[in-house]
């Protein structure tokens, strides 16, 4: 989340009626979430996508919304008070190189990356990091803008996001995106517990 980052000043482009009306975040995500389930966005912004998480995890579920931007979060904080999603957001300020969820081991069942890989100097980092905060079998979700990331390098995603465990299950229509679908494969995290002992 370094090299050119999203200013936060322009967070209300990202989150508009008029991109809700086109991309329905609802509809992106509840194939994946539940009621009760505890997901992450990385890379939140102002929280266009962790409202909805939100509204589907429900007021048994939690959402942890991370950005390196504290103006972001304080965005996404306020508009989460107006909506009456604040009790179900926790918001964490990261680095670039750490998303500060080391206290949160296979903590989510599902995990959003959204116009945000490309922004990252170490993706291969970045979804290692991710491997251990999903839970085994958990979902990620990885999302980029087709206007930013041409075919080929959401490509080259994939397969950083394969190697690191992850299995790819599907590609959904996403207006404007290319977007891909993964499981935290159980054997992958064998492989992983075997290289921390």
């Amino acid at each position: 989340m370094a090299g050119h980052v999203y200013p936060w000043w322009l967070g209300w482009f990202l989150d508009n009626p008029v991109r809700g009306w086109l991309q329905h975040p609802e509809a992106m995500f509840k194939p994946y979430v539940r009621p009760g389930m505890a997901s992450l966005d990385v890379g939140c912004g102002s929280g266009f996508f962790t409202r909805p998480l939100a509204r589907l995890v429900g007021p048994t579920g939690t959402v942890v919304a991370v950005d390196v931007q504290q103006r972001m979060l304080d965005m996404l904080r306020r508009r989460a008070a107006r909506h009456g999603l604040a009790e179900r957001i926790e918001t964490r300020l990261c680095r670039p190189d750490d998303l500060g969820l080391g206290d949160r081991d296979h903590a989510f069942d599902f995990t959003l990356t959204f116009a945000m890989v490309h922004e990252v100097p170490d993706p291969a980092g970045l979804f290692g990091q991710l491997a251990w905060a999903l839970k085994p079998d958990g979902t990620l979700y990885v999302g980029e803008p087709s206007g930013r990331v041409s075919a080929k390098a959401f490509d080259r995603t994939i397969k950083i996001v394969e190697a690191a465990g992850f299995k790819l299950t599907g590609r959904p229509e996403v207006w404007r995106s290319r977007a891909a679908v993964f499981i935290n494969s159980a054997d992958a995290e064998a492989r992983r517990d075997a290289v921390r002992a």
